[in-house]
């Protein structure tokens, strides 16, 4: 590149500065930081606010080298340019030992400081998956690490407005305590959207704590709460229906075996908050649920359920089966009800007819994933019904479980089966199909 003063610079010379940081935002730091070298103009597109808005800063759990400088640069760059940001993500890879927690935690607590002081911008803030319940984390460094977190929220409160601490796996009296700091300054938050998805340790009956309710007493505004069911109580709903009625769009509710979800919640308390809430949309994530009574439990007929998930995780249990969930809950939701995901050890159980009947009942059903025990019929039935616009699916995805080793014949009759509806497959659907040995 010619230097500044030539008279006769490149065409890059004249490049206007709304090209020239498009060009830096396509560029990793490594790349800007020598760009920046080139020239004066250069230097100063370098440091565009709009470059530095969105960071995702990655600590990889294993030690080496090039990781320790991972720490470094990260700290580098809030120092730099975090008064620019808007949106951070950060994010801790499987951390290998209790020396590599100790080095994220002071890292973070100089990060979480500096950015405190120097920020007024920053909106969205994930910290997924710190599984602080492991013994990587000591005791110490973990108490600090909260420390830290719950003053820079305490800080940052009043201007965030999403926050994601999913798998955080905290206490309850932790947990509370950072919710709550975020509403530290005026003793209530305005911020829209929250992810606790195993925010709690595993095991916690959360739905009967006094601290869990007041602490979400103080969100005024949600549009999107993602929660575990080990939440949930006719108290959360009651809250939820006093507080954020006005705004709830979303309601994202995973319930795991091992997470308590055998408290009872009136279908009362649904019916109020779905009259409050008239936009409201709850999508439900069983894992290893799947007996119909803890299912019947928890679904009841008054909730506006859009998105059904099932999954066994290849569990077999013989004390339960598909059937009746088919038949008689799911139906339920038929008006309503526009996703549904089956990942289900079924044991040899044919669901054909059931499945059947259910999606050609489910006028708004958009979107099909089942793996599941079926028969390649099926495929065949499902989308004959697709191409008389009985049903109105634009995703299809389906793996078929089969208990015999070879599955040529089966992948023959789909491939024919596949010929056969092309023009509809091509044309109009999201198509996966295939076969899966499960012997």
């Amino acid at each position: 590149m010619e230097d500044d003063s030539d008279p006769e610079q490149s065409c890059w010379a004249g490049l206007p500065d709304v090209c020239l940081r498009h060009v830096f935002h396509w560029l990793d730091d490594r790349d800007r930081s020598r760009a920046a070298l080139v020239c004066k103009k250069w230097s100063r597109a370098m440091y565009s606010g709009s470059l530095w808005r969105t960071r995702t800063i990655t600590f990889n759990g294993r030690p080496s080298r090039a990781h320790t400088f991972e720490f470094e640069t990260a700290l580098w760059y809030v120092k730099k340019f975090g008064k620019y940001l808007e949106h951070l993500e950060i994010k801790l890879l499987n951390p290998y030992n209790a020396v590599l927690t100790r080095k994220f935690q002071v890292t973070m607590r100089g990060l979480l400081s500096h950015l405190g002081k120097c920020n007024s911008r920053l909106v969205s803030l994930s910290i997924q998956h710190l599984e602080l319940d492991r013994a990587v984390w000591k005791s110490v460094v973990k108490a600090q690490f909260l420390k830290n977190l719950g003053t820079f929220l305490k800080r940052m409160g009043k201007h965030l407005d999403y926050l994601n601490l999913k798998g955080a796996r905290v206490t309850l009296e932790e947990g509370c305590e950072l919710l709550s700091s975020l509403s530290y300054l005026r003793n209530k938050s305005f911020i829209s959207e929250v992810n606790i998805e195993d925010f709690f340790s595993l095991h916690l009956p959360i739905y009967s704590s006094t601290l869990f309710h007041q602490a979400v007493s103080k969100f005024q505004s949600l549009v999107i709460l993602t929660f575990n069911y080990n939440c949930i109580s006719d108290e959360l709903l009651d809250i939820l229906c006093k507080h954020s009625a006005h705004s709830l769009c979303t309601l994202n509710i995973k319930c795991h075996i091992h997470d308590p979800h055998g408290q009872v919640v009136w279908g009362m308390s649904w019916t109020n908050l779905a009259k409050r809430a008239p936009q409201l949309n709850v999508n439900f994530f069983f894992e290893r649920v799947m007996k119909h009574d803890h299912l019947a439990r928890i679904l009841l007929a008054e909730i506006p359920v859009r998105s059904i998930s099932l999954r066994s995780c290849y569990f077999s249990d013989p004390d339960w089966t598909m059937r009746p969930t088919l038949i008689n809950l799911l139906p339920a939701y038929r008006h309503v009800l526009q996703k549904l995901t089956l990942e289900v050890n079924n044991d040899h159980e044919l669901l054909d007819d059931e499945l059947l009947q259910l999606i050609l009942s489910c006028k708004r059903l958009f979107f099909l994933k089942v793996w599941a025990f079926l028969s390649v019929t099926f495929m065949e039935k499902l989308l004959q019904n697709r191409s008389e616009k009985k049903c109105i699916l634009t995703t299809i995805k389906v793996r078929i479980y089969t208990a015999r080793q070879e599955t040529s014949e089966e992948d023959r009759l789909l491939r024919d089966i596949y010929r056969k509806f092309k023009y509809l497959i091509d044309s109009e659907l999201n198509y996966f199909v295939i076969t899966y040995p499960m012997v």
